[in-house]
């Protein structure tokens, strides 16, 4: 059955069906042009300026040095990620980056302690994540992730491009393994994040990161003894729930 695509929301689906399967064994640097190209301006890249974001930065600084990036400084991230943020923005050029925090009301009302992430991860994550996310991406059409399938879990199946909650999502990374990252840094001598040699794999956010003993899974780290693997930012919403259009992410 064919479908009228002057629905945007249809028209979308049928674009990103259309790209992933273009660019499914692409480079990522392809998959960026390609996002580019279909989106310009209404385009953002999310990036944790966690334990392997340099490469997707990198990349991304070769095909649009302004696009914008979206940082969620929680407020509770190591002091070792704030300053790579600066300096790895500073040596890839990069011009966009913006510094999302959580609103002083979510804050107030819902976490006035900072403990919150003592007793309801999810709700943690919800307001200092998920929401200012949320609103810094109501002006996009489209953005870009770290995520890789050898992440495990919910992302083994990940496409290299997909529709999810009313946006156009690419993976650029998607294809990638963990020697295929190291390769690629080592080639363009990118800093590391100064964490991973202290064992941390994954990074996120100080009371829920914690390093990762030998032969464990790269993000067994995040959460660790809780049966929880995202922060939300990827994971879909119950019906009636408002959008998740928001972690390495």
């Amino acid at each position: 059955m064919s479908v009228a695509y002057d629905d945007p929301v249809g028209a979308d689906v049928a674009l990103a069906l259309r790209l992933d399967a273009e660019l499914r064994r692409a480079h990522p640097r392809t998959v960026l042009e390609a996002a580019v190209e279909s989106f310009g301006d209404s385009l953002a890249l999310v990036s944790s300026f966690g334990a392997e974001s340099a490469v997707l930065l990198h990349v991304a600084a070769q095909v649009k040095r302004d696009i914008p990036i979206l940082f969620l400084d929680t407020g509770m991230l190591f002091g070792q990620t704030l300053d790579y943020r600066k300096t790895l923005a500073e040596r890839l050029g990069l011009t966009g980056v913006r510094d999302l925090r959580p609103a002083y009301n979510d804050l107030a009302t819902d976490d006035p302690q900072a403990k919150l992430w003592q007793t309801d991860t999810d709700a943690c994550c919800h307001i200092r994540k998920v929401l200012p996310l949320d609103r810094a991406l109501g002006e996009f059409e489209a953005w870009i992730t770290g995520r890789k399938r050898f992440h495990g879990g919910d992302r083994l199946n990940l496409p290299v491009v997909e529709h999810a909650e009313g946006k156009v999502k690419f993976n650029p990374l998607a294809n990638w393994g963990k020697s295929d990252l190291d390769a690629y840094a080592a080639e363009h001598d990118l800093p590391a994040h100064p964490l991973v040699a202290q064992g941390f794999p994954s990074i996120g956010c100080w009371p829920c990161t914690h390093p990762v003993e030998a032969g464990e899974d790269v993000r067994a780290g995040r959460w660790k003894g809780l049966d929880k693997t995202e922060c939300g930012i990827h994971v879909a919403r119950a019906p009636g729930v408002p959008d998740n259009v928001g972690g390495d992410i």
